[in-house]
């Protein structure tokens, strides 16, 4: 019933009075039965404010009433702007739904719902569709001011970007802080926006009063996340030393493991309360390539006036396509633009990357392995309408926050996994935008996943002998060992306590870890000049650091590019030396050329492309992440195995700070962690002075704008502007 009702509001070209009233009854009457019928009458009234303007103007006060009744106090405030309410009963409650804390946000009623046990003394672990608002409560929280110290984890980099972007307005309340080197205060509140191994490598945490995960789901062992066990203890550290109130938020979640809930005083709130409408829409097609890619360029060239999100396997994948589909524009003459300026600036650094000529047309490519300023400003463009469509991995699900009036699934693959009705459900929450599209449509070219519930597990309680991690086990309080691991936590714990320590806070692999600290304890004598050095490494003593984390720390088997430890040391040494990604593009890009046999253009530009894919995989992957961690792991056991020894331990901390800064001069690193390109940063260095501290930095861009931006291009004036 509701369906034709919905369809019928869609395909009738004029909503007459009769016709309006007879939806208001009919919706009227749903919001009476059932749980599942009241989901329906929210659906018809999100398709009726779809398309508010055409409703007879006599109806309108009948539907603001439902649209009230439903719950949906931010869309009726924003009807009140143009059409008054009348009911004095619905202005009340309408100012009823406003935030607390928060200046001009209506919260919807399930909204309100959530906030209650948020403000309650109990945990809360919440499930809801990414319309929900869930991340509004976080504001919320911060807002009110009710906790001082407070952690909030989210997966990604750009995430916490976005969400210190959000929340730097109470920077006169909290201290915003984003890496291990900055010092909590005493004189205000500290609010830390962390990744997981952060948390795990933040030594002096103050007193936790609030701590808060978004993407909860990555706890999971049984969902094979290889940061799981990183976040389990990231959670472990934090509450079993300050015993804070928590809210875990997640997305298109049944329930979590039995007995979670009731041990941490914690409720689990599962909602589908949505202020989107979603239509799913199959592609036929005949599952050739050549079709297949026909189908979706038809299909992205009649949205034209509409975003879409192109969902791909890969980045390779997804790069293929926005290359196939710019070619498919420029064959049609279409339309283009060199009026961004980030057109400009990726002219000046990777002049022939096909993305530029991509830009022009109103489409990019957004994955994982993009520097930071990059990803963010092309979600920054797209979400400001300057780009049309995008080309994406997983990082819509989990990496970002964005949304669009079209999603399209194109792919049936996560990397090399098949997608779950799990994911398809994550990639589907991003069709539709709170408070700009009410309607959002997923155009999939895949067989939609059977549907299952989705049991998220929680590892360090469940405690599952057949999969549980000793790097998870070992950070388990003895006291809530369950019987079927004793055994194996006994044999972890019966390490010397000083070693056992080291292994827990290093976070990873405690086999690997172990088999480090052997062979660094019968090597100490005669490899003592590349185990005991201090600033920055040689070749050798890099080559030697990373031989000992090879299949301890880190694989090469599933890498992308780089296949050996020599290889690694090599490019780690050219990235040093020339402080900048485009010399190893260059060396990537000329050895792969000099491979090609018949050396065409098309040819050319791809292997250029591919070049820059491989050298931003290399920065952000193992540049950013897995040499840093590998080298911190064995300077924590360099230095135990010394002090074993009576030798003088090596310190590698200098370089691995220069490493995660781009070997950009300290007082300036926290610049490109705020997402301004370490190119600008080195540009504006002379006119910084060297003594200031990183607060100070910010403080004296923003007071001699003027001269730092005179010998900026736009592009670079506006990442500082959005960052600072």
């Amino acid at each position: 019933m509701s369906s034709d009702i919905i369809q019928s509001i869609a395909n009738t070209q004029e909503l007459t009075y009769d016709f309006s009233f007879e939806c208001a009854l009919s919706c009227g009457k749903l919001l009476t039965g059932t749980e599942d019928e009241k989901s329906h009458a929210r659906r018809i009234a999100i398709h009726i404010l779809d398309r508010w303007s055409d409703v007879p103007k006599a109806t309108k006060p009948i539907w603001a009433d439902i649209i009230e009744a439903v719950g949906f106090y931010p869309y009726l405030h924003k009807i009140s702007e143009t059409d008054a309410i009348d009911s004095l009963g619905e202005v009340i409650r309408l100012k009823n739904s406003l935030s607390e804390y928060l200046p001009e946000t209506y919260m919807h009623t399930a909204q309100k719902d959530l906030l209650k046990y948020l403000q309650s003394d109990k945990n809360v672990v919440a499930s809801a569709p990414t319309s929900f608002g869930k991340s509004l409560l976080i504001e919320e929280l911060v807002a009110s001011k009710f906790y001082r110290n407070i952690i909030i984890i989210q997966p990604t980099l750009a995430l916490l970007d976005e969400t210190r972007i959000k929340l730097k307005k109470y920077k006169q309340n909290y201290k915003i802080i984003l890496r291990t080197s900055q010092e909590a205060v005493n004189d205000k509140g500290n609010l830390f926006l962390l990744t997981a191994e952060r948390v795990m490598e933040y030594a002096n945490l103050p007193e936790i009063h609030l701590l808060i995960i978004d993407e909860f789901y990555k706890m999971s062992l049984k969902r094979v996340d290889d940061r799981a066990d990183v976040l389990n203890n990231a959670f472990l550290k934090v509450y079993d030393t300050f015993t804070p109130k928590f809210y875990l938020l997640g997305p298109n979640i049944d329930s979590i493991t039995e007995g979670f809930a009731n041990k941490y005083n914690a409720v689990f709130y599962k909602s589908e309360y949505s202020l989107v409408d979603t239509a799913v829409i199959s592609v036929p097609t005949d599952e050739t390539e050549k079709d297949r890619k026909s189908k979706l360029f038809d299909l992205l060239d009649k949205q034209q006036d509409q975003q879409t999100l192109i969902y791909c396997s890969s980045p390779s994948r997804a790069r293929g396509l926005a290359r196939a589909y710019q070619k498919h524009l420029m064959d049609m003459n279409a339309l283009k633009t060199d009026n961004l300026p980030i057109i400009e600036w990726l002219k000046s650094y990777y002049p022939n990357w096909s993305l530029i000529e991509q830009l022009s047309y109103g489409i990019a490519i957004h994955d994982g392995s993009l520097p930071k300023h990059l990803g963010a400003s092309i979600i920054k463009n797209f979400n400001d309408e300057h780009i049309r469509c995008v080309f994406c991995t997983s990082t819509i699900i989990e990496g970002v926050n964005t949304s669009a009036k079209n999603v399209v699934i194109f792919d049936s693959k996560k990397g090399s996994k098949e997608i779950d009705f799990f994911d398809f459900n994550n990639i589907k929450g991003r069709s539709g935008r709170l408070m700009e599209h009410y309607l959002g449509n997923v155009f999939c070219f895949v067989p939609i996943p059977k549907e299952t519930a989705v049991v998220i597990d929680i590892p360090f309680w469940e405690q599952d002998a057949n999969i549980l991690t000793s790097e998870i086990l070992v950070n388990i309080k003895a006291t809530d060992i369950k019987p079927q691991v004793k055994d194996r936590f006994d044999q972890l714990n019966s390490f010397d306590s000083e070693l056992l320590k080291i292994l827990k806070q290093n976070g990873t692999n405690i086999s690997g870890q172990m088999d480090i600290y052997r062979r660094l304890n019968s090597e100490i004598s005669s490899n003592l000049n590349y185990i005991s050095w201090s600033q920055m490494p040689s070749y050798e003593q890099m080559l030697y650091v990373l031989a000992l984390c090879d299949k301890n720390t880190f694989s090469f088997d599933e890498s992308k590019y780089i296949r050996s430890v020599k290889q690694l040391a090599f490019l780690l040494s050219k990235y040093r030396e020339s402080g900048s990604l485009t010399a190893i593009i260059k060396d990537i890009y000329d050895y792969s050329i000099n491979q090609l046999k018949n050396q065409t253009d098309q040819k050319k530009a791809e292997h250029y492309d591919k070049a820059i894919e491989n050298a931003f995989h290399i920065y952000r992957h193992w540049f950013q992440f897995t040499v840093p961690k590998a080298f911190r792991v064995v300077d924590s056991l360099q230095r135990y195995v010394c002090q074993k020894h009576r030798i003088k331990a090596g310190s590698y901390s200098y370089f691995v700070q220069q490493l995660e800064n781009d070997f950009i001069r300290n007082n300036l690193s926290i610049l490109v962690e705020y997402g301004i390109p370490s190119e600008t940063v080195r540009k504006i260095a002379k006119l910084i002075p060297e003594y200031l501290e990183e607060e100070a930095v910010i403080q004296h861009i923003q007071e001699n704008k003027d001269a730092i931006f005179a010998s900026l291009m736009r592009y670079e004036q506006e990442r500082i502007e959005q960052c600072l």
